[in-house]
This record gives structure tokens, C-alpha cells and sequence, in this order.
């Protein structure tokens, strides 16, 4: 092992590094579970050729590599352990180049979400993917994932905003992607395949990402306060059978919101919360009929068009994370169901909540049927209890048509549960997959499958 760090010294130089507080650090990702011993070095790329050179010697050394951004994840898909090298790509984090009349940019993959979205601004553009956090994690990291966020009912989750990839191979060769164009069926789309591949199939070095206008006029935002769960869920069930297409409608379940006001010393207010928001033509319209639907089904409704009241209420459900985490170790679930099985869904967890005698706090996107239970519980390992509790939830997800993750990925927390859903034959199939582009086993080995 200490050849291989030698080769990647003699090869790269300084960009490797085996300081012990950054190996120890790529041990952890969000999710609160980490590797149980530190990686050989870590690799801070500079550049398509660090990558191309980092993966060739390990390649030629049969040495495991774990590609890694900001280590917001929360599945636990970017940790890395003993005897694996840890390929960096926070050094890569350039804007390359905006096009506003083909309403593209090509990035470099470790530029953070919110820094792409500030250099953006200028030229009139934004790039829509809005996970939660935005702030910290880096789009190759959401390719990645195929992370969603709060806006992604209305405008997509990564998928729907790349068009094309750059890609390093397990064995140091360089692909390229997918189109410029708005159309391209030529071959198989193996860009798709890339997006949510996880570091599984190949090393994201840059992409060309679709953005959009930005959005004009008046953005209204909506806070309802239901008395429990099931009536916040219910009331988001009824808004999006009615045809109305908020962007952004985000629940959180009275125990998140008790967590949240603690963790950020505000008055809770009693009961479970929907903040809402619409844009485009016709927002404050869509804004007033939304409220009416609220106010119908029992919940008590402020609607505001000022920005502050906005970033205020979002700050709130962007620290449900943070919060939550306090309580204690959290194994932080992605289930997403179809829109009209979400007040099944929160039934299913309440059941499951007395079943185990535990409090699994929730946030949801509710807009597009993806929510998020927390399971607490204290110490590194999870308690069986916890892991029972997990099964049934997911089980009670596929069983109301939904999928094991809408946006997380599937990590080493969920991959127990892969081939409930796949079934026997894509699992198959999907491995299959995975060792033709990796046949030494060597890209990011024991998650997701």
C-alpha cells in the first residue's frame, strides 16, 4: 500500500496528501456513519489529467477509489476505509463557460450548487437543482446522486438539467457524454446512466448542464400550520390533484418542527407546517387559490409576497437536518411515493412509530411525494430495532408504488433493500452493468450493490 501512495506521489505530486485529519475526515459523510479506519491518501484533483493519472495507477495497482465532493451525502455513498484512495474533485471548481442564447453551462463537477448559482446571476440565468443543501454541496456531487431539492416538482431533479458529461474510466480513459443540443437520441444514453451512478461506474470531471431564465415578478410564499401530519399531508394531497403547480411546497411533521425550533431558539407553533411557494405568470392568482384550498381543509394560512418572510421560513426547513441531528445519531431516510399515496405513507409511518415506540421526525417535499424520516437513536451502531423499523417503512413505500430513494441514492444505508425493488433480474442486470466499466471492482466497492 505505501507503493501505491508513492506512485501517486511521484505522478501527481502535491495534490496528494496523507494528513491525518483529511483521512480521517473522508472517513464521515452527512448521514452520521463513517468507515471504521482511515484511507491510504487523498487525492485533490486539479484537473481531467490528476484524474485520468490517478485512476490509471490504480488501476495498474487493483487499488479501490472512493470519488468524493463536499461529503454532504447522506447515504453514506462517498466514505472511505482502509487501503482505498479517496479522488477529491472540491479542486475542480470552475464555471468553464455560459452560453445564454443556447441556455447552457459547462462546469467544472466541484463547483458548490450556490456559488454556480451566483455566477449565473449576471447573465440572467440559474441552474435549477435545489437540494437542501445547496450551500455546501458541489453539482458533480448532485449528478451523483441525481439529487432533487425543493423546487424539483416544478422544474426537475438533475436529471432533467444535464445534457451532457465528461467521464474518467476505472481505467484512466476519458469519455465524453452526451449532446449541446436540445435533442440527441444517438446510441444508448449512457449520460443517463451516469446520473445517480454514485462513483460506481466512473469519475464525473465536467458537465454541460441546462439553465434557465431567471423567473420574473412577484413570488408569493404560503405558511399553513395543520394540527397533525395527516392533515398537513392530506391538505398537499388536495393541492396537487387540483392541477396547481406550486414550485416549491415542503411539509415538515410537528416532531421536525419541535426539533428545528429548539435547535434554532424560536416559538414552536403547534402542530405540523406547509411552506409553499408559486412563481412564474399568474404566481399571486395561484398563491390565493392555494390558500383558499389551506384555509377549506382547517389549516390556519399566511400568505406574504415579501422576500424576507420567504428566505426566513425557508431557513426554518433548511436546518431540519442540523436540528434533527442533535437528538442524536440519525439515519435520515428518502422514501418517495406518488403524490396521492403521501397521506398513506405518513399513516404508515405513524403505525410504524407505535409499533416500535419510537418518534421518527418527517420532512417532505411534498410537491413531489419524497419524504424524509429520521430515525434516532444513540451510539455509531444502528439498533436492530432501528433497522426493523427502517424495513417496514421502505417495504410500506414499495408497497404504495413508491421507490427505496427519491434523491439520496442508495449508499451503504439501503443497499440491504436494493433488490426488493429492482427484483432479481434488473439487479442482475445492473451489476452486470457495473463490471463492464468496472471490472476490477475498483470504483467506490460495497455501496449500492
Amino acid at each position: 500500500m505505501a507503493d501505491v501512495v508513492q506512485l501517486l506521489s511521484q505522478a501527481l505530486g502535491d495534490v496528494v496528501s496523507v494528513d491525518a485529519h483529511m483521512l480521517d475526515a473522508a472517513r464521515y459523510d452527512k448521514s452520521g456513519h463513517a468507515a471504521p479506519a482511515a484511507p491510504l491518501a487523498v487525492v485533490t484533483a486539479r484537473s481531467i489529467d490528476d484524474v485520468q493519472a490517478t485512476m490509471r495507477i490504480a488501476t495498474e495497482t487493483g487499488t479501490a477509489v472512493v470519488t468524493r465532493g463536499a461529503g454532504t451525502g447522506l447515504a453514506g455513498g462517498a466514505i472511505a476505509g482502509a487501503g482505498e484512495i479517496v479522488l477529491s474533485t472540491l479542486g475542480m471548481d470552475r464555471l468553464l463557460e455560459v452560453s445564454v442564447d443556447d441556455e447552457l453551462a459547462v462546469v467544472q463537477p466541484g463547483i458548490i450548487n450556490a456559488e454556480l448559482n451566483r455566477q449565473l446571476e449576471p447573465h440572467g440565468l440559474w441552474f435549477t437543482p435545489d437540494p437542501a443543501s445547496r450551500a455546501i454541496s458541489t453539482v458533480g456531487g448532485n449528478i451523483a446522486t441525481n439529487a432533487g431539492g425543493l423546487l424539483c416538482a416544478k422544474y426537475g431533479v438533475t436529471r432533467e438539467a444535464v445534457l451532457g458529461l465528461k467521464v474518467v474510466l476505472a481505467d484512466g480513459r476519458l469519455i465524453e457524454l452526451g449532446h449541446r443540443t436540445v435533442k440527441g437520441v444517438t446510441g444508448l444514453d449512457f449520460t443517463a446512466l451516469m446520473l445517480g451512478s454514485e462513483g460506481t461506474l466512473g469519475v464525473i470531471v465536467e458537465a454541460t448542464v441546462k439553465v434557465r431564465r431567471l423567473v420574473a415578478g412577484v413570488v408569493p410564499t404560503i405558511s399553513a400550520t395543520f394540527a397533525t401530519v395527516d392533515d398537513a399531508a392530506r391538505a398537499s394531497a388536495v393541492i396537487t390533484a387540483s392541477g396547481l403547480h406550486p414550485s416549491i411546497m415542503e411539509l415538515i411533521g410537528d416532531s421536525a418542527m419541535a426539533a428545528i425550533c429548539a435547535h434554532l431558539g424560536i416559538e414552536h407553533p403547534g402542530g405540523s407546517q406547509l411552506i409553499i411557494q408559486t412563481d412564474g405568470p399568474g404566481a399571486e392568482i395561484e398563491a390565493e387559490t392555494i390558500a383558499a384550498i389551506i384555509a377549506s381543509l382547517g389549516g390556519a394560512v399566511e400568505l406574504s409576497i415579501d422576500a424576507e418572510d420567504a428566505a426566513r421560513l425557508f431557513s426554518i426547513r433548511r436546518s431540519a437536518h442540523a436540528a434533527i441531528s442533535t437528538l442524536g445519531t440519525v439515519l435520515i431516510e428518502d422514501v418517495c411515493v406518488p403524490r396521492s399515496a403521501l397521506p398513506a405513507m405518513f399513516a404508515a409511518i405513524h403505525e410504524i412509530e407505535q409499533k416500535y415506540s419510537i418518534t421518527i421526525p418527517v420532512v417532505a417535499h411534498a410537491a413531489d411525494g419524497n419524504l424524509h424520516p429520521n430515525f434516532v437513536f444513540q451510539g455509531d451502531e444502528v439498533p436492530q430495532q432501528i433497522w426493523s423499523a427502517a424495513d417496514e417503512m421502505f417495504l410500506a413505500a414499495l408497497r404504495l408504488g413508491g421507490t427505496l430513494t427519491g434523491e439520496h441514492g442508495i449508499g451503504i444505508l439501503k443497499k440491504r433493500w436494493l433488490r426488493d425493488e429492482l427484483g432479481d433480474d434488473q439487479f442482475d442486470l445492473q451489476q452486470k452493468v457495473k463490471a463492464v466499466f468496472d471490472p476490477l471492482g475498483i470504483l467506490n466497492p460495497g455501496k449500492v450493490f
